[in-house]
């Protein structure tokens, strides 16, 4: 059996005929079967086969088919059993929608032979829709003074059951104003009708919400609800009313412009034009429209204006509320104003003293007033200054302060103040304003010149020419002006033989100092003396420094040879026995030099020698010796060159010639004797010449020694006093003798006794043998 498909056109036509054919000429009375909706496909709905009266393998045989009007194969036929059987699950609101009942017609073809068996299908409903209204809710709008009875229709709900199971009635959720009846059309469809019980009063609800509800007859009950809204619509019968008839506000001072202040609000129970509210000023001012800005819709009062409560501190407003129906209402809006602390405090100076004398005791400089405009804390101030200024603030009056001195100033340490005046005011935040005076203290003459230094130590060289600036001296007054200027002037010298005012001179402007004429280094060493400085105040002050003058050695003295003495005479003549080794002392050259330090430092050299490499002068002690041992075949006379030269710049010298003689021994004569005669001239000066050397070296030697006690005695009093003798500082050079300007030797003085009382000795047994030669061989010397 085929599941029913498709045909073609052509096949649908020749089967549509036959069926016509069939059912005249068969004339079978149709069959009617029933089945519940939603049944479950596979049902079994009835025999076919024991219906038309065939076998069950006949159906087969014959070719039977099961066709519906629609095509649909919702039934399906078993061949073998002749059972129809439900092929789909049926929905009898999809086939019939609201007809009832619902019949579904099919048709039992048989081809061998051709026979038709017409049937209907009764799909029975079943409860399985709920009521639903169209919208969730639905909007009444009944004017409130409607008369109880009034009818107000409803829009019904819609059930896709039929029959019971359709709507049977509507209900309402209780309330006191309505009711709810159920309407039959003619069509037999329920619909809804409200209807009011009771007086509706919009002031008192403007607007009521029921619930309706449809309920359908099935088993069990199914219903649909919606939402009714009622809108109660106004009479005017009610004037606006404020929430309050007497707004207070309280606004800031400093409230920005465009800020809202207040927003009064009016009720009007009516609705529509009876309750649209329009506020306007009931009696307005031209200081409060400038001011305040009402809005006449929304009742919001706004600042155009920036407040001063300085100014004005409250302000009154009269509002009326007036609805479209010509009723109205007022109230009163009372704004403070409340102070901000905006305004900075105020400083303004009376008087004011400036300079004030250093020495004054407490003094008054400033008398100023403080104020603020503000008020209660913003108002209240306090004053001060630093804390580190000899000043104090008093206060006199109310809001007056007077500036004193706390004691007397020191111009030398501070000559100018600058006090801030601080006044801050006790608000929040809290503000302050500061105000800068200057005092400046004037000079009192009361601090003396001070000179940079106690002492001054000036240097000139020697030979200076006249009117040479050799230094300054310079005195500082910490005080101004002309108590500050200073002049410069000598004080008497402590030694009176000192010619100070030849000497030295002084700029009594700057303090400079200058020599007025050369001055001689080996006459005068140092001289000392006081400068004063004093300054121009009344009475004047001053102080004096102590000035100390070197005056440093140039070398302008040649070396002086004391022995032997080259004073024009015949010359001295040293003996030598020829015995003597080599390293025998001949002679001393003894030289002293004016001047002092390395100027006076002296060296020794051999210029000339009759025979050279016999004899040698040691360049720093000056003694002559013999540098090798004598022979026969040296000549008996000998003449030295010695040059003695100082270490200046340029050096200075001076030479000494010495005559030697080589004897054999001092107690037999060496020289073959000349005349009788000749011995006779020559014995006389040559005595005279031994007496004269002899006298030499002893007052040399006298003088080295008081020389030498004159030094010992300078050197303690020098370490004594600090000061004193003029000692050349610095090592001596190896080759050189320190000789002091005054003469004296100072290299070794004990060496140089003991060999000038060699030479003394030397030159007694000289003038001995030269005795005897003249008594016992005249003409030997």
């Amino acid at each position: 059996m085929e599941a029913g498909g498709e045909c073609f056109p052509k096949q649908r036509q020749v089967l549509i005929f036959f069926l016509v054919l069939g059912v005249a000429l068969a004339g079978w009375e149709s069959r009617r079967y029933s089945v519940m909706e939603e049944t479950e496909s596979g049902l079994f709905v009835a025999n076919l086969a024991k219906d038309l009266g065939l076998g069950v393998g006949e159906l087969a045989a014959r070719g039977a088919r099961v066709v519906s009007e629609d095509n649909e194969p919702r039934l399906l036929l078993d061949l073998q059993t002749g059972e129809l059987i439900l092929n789909e699950k049926l929905d009898r609101e999809e086939m019939c929608g609201p007809r009832d009942p619902c019949v579904m017609h099919f048709q039992v073809l048989l081809k061998k032979p051709l026979g038709v068996f017409r049937a209907e299908l009764l799909v029975r409903d079943i409860n399985d829709h709920s009521p639903e209204f169209p919208e969730g809710e639905m909007t009444l709008k009944i004017s409130e003074n409607s008369p109880p009875g009034t009818v107000f229709p409803l829009k019904k709900a819609q059930d896709l059951d039929v029959g019971n199971n359709n709507i049977q009635n509507y209900s309402i959720s209780p309330n006191s104003h309505f009711h709810v009846s159920t309407r039959i059309r003619g069509d037999g469809r329920k619909y809804p009708e409200l209807v009011l019980d009771k007086e509706l009063d919009r002031e008192k609800q403007t607007e009521l919400r029921l619930t309706l509800t449809a309920l359908d007859g099935g088993s069990p009950p199914r219903s649909g609800t919606t939402q009714v809204r009622i809108l109660v619509l106004d009479v005017n019968d009610n004037a606006p009313e404020f929430a309050k008839t007497l707004y207070q506000v309280k606004v800031p001072e400093n409230s920005p412009v465009g800020m809202l202040i207040i927003k009064v609000s009016a009720r009007d129970l009516d609705t529509g034009t009876n309750g649209e509210i329009s506020y306007s000023y009931f009696y307005i001012s031209q200081e409060i429209s400038t001011t305040f800005e009402l809005n006449n819709l929304s009742g919001e009062v706004r600042l155009v204006k920036k407040l001063d409560f300085e100014t004005r501190s409250s302000y009154e407003l009269e509002i009326d509320a007036a609805d479209g129906g010509g009723l109205s209402g007022r109230c009163s809006v009372s704004i403070e104003v409340v102070d901000v602390n905006d305004n900075f405090p105020e400083i303004t100076i009376s008087s004011l003293t400036s300079p004030i004398p250093e020495n004054s005791p407490e003094t008054e400089v400033a008398l100023f007033r403080i104020r603020d405009r503000d008020s209660g804390d913003n108002g209240r101030m306090t004053c001060s200054i630093q804390d580190d200024l000899p000043f104090l603030l008093k206060p006199s009056e109310e809001n007056f302060y007077t500036l004193v001195t706390n004691g007397a100033l020191d111009r030398e340490t501070r000559a100018e103040y600058n006090i801030t005046i601080t006044v801050t005011d006790l608000g929040t935040p809290r503000l302050k304003t500061q105000h800068n005076i200057t005092v400046t203290v004037s000079d009192v003459n009361d601090n003396a010149p001070a000179f940079s230094q106690a002492a001054y130590t000036l240097r000139v060289r020697e030979n200076n020419s006249p009117a040479l600036h050799i230094g300054s001296v310079s005195a500082t007054d910490r005080d101004s002006g002309a108590n500050a200027q200073v002049t410069y002037s000598l004080l008497p010298p402590q030694d009176p033989q000192l010619p100070l005012a030849s000497l030295v001179s002084i700029n009594a402007d700057n303090g400079q100092l200058f020599a007025l004429r050369s001055l001689d280094f080996e006459a005068l060493r140092a001289f000392e003396f006081r400068v004063g400085a004093a300054d121009r105040g009344s009475p004047a002050l001053s102080s004096q420094a102590l000035v100390r003058v070197l005056v440093v050695d140039d070398n302008d003295n040649s070396p002086f040879v004391l022995y032997p003495l080259q004073n024009g005479s015949a010359p001295c003549t040293e003996l030598v026995p020829r015995a003597a080794e080599a390293g025998y002392l001949v002679t001393k050259v003894v030289a002293v030099d004016g001047d002092s330090g390395q100027n006076a430092w002296l060296s020794y050299q051999l210029l000339k020698a009759t025979e050279p490499g016999l004899f040698g002068v040691w360049a720093h002690s000056g003694e002559v010796r013999t540098a090798r041992l004598l022979s026969e075949r040296d000549a008996v006379k000998h003449r030295l060159v010695v040059l003695v030269k100082d270490n200046g710049e340029p050096p200075l010298s001076a030479s000494v010639t010495l005559h030697v003689l080589l004897v054999d021994g001092f107690s037999q004569p060496y020289l073959p004797l000349p005349d009788a005669a000749a011995a006779e001239a020559r014995a006389d000066p040559l005595t005279v010449y031994l007496v004269v050397a002899l006298a030499s070296v002893s007052s040399l030697f006298l003088f080295s020694v008081l020389v030498f006690v004159a030094v010992r005695l300078c050197r303690r009093s020098r370490a004594a006093s600090g000061g004193g003798c003029s000692v050349p500082e610095g090592p001596f050079p190896g080759h050189l003798v320190d000789v002091s300007g005054a003469g004296t030797l100072s290299h070794s003085y004990q060496y140089e006794l003991d060999t000038i009382l060699q030479v003394e000795e030397r030159a007694l047994a000289t003038m001995s043998v030269k005795a005897r030669c003249n008594d016992d061989c005249a003409g030997l010397c």
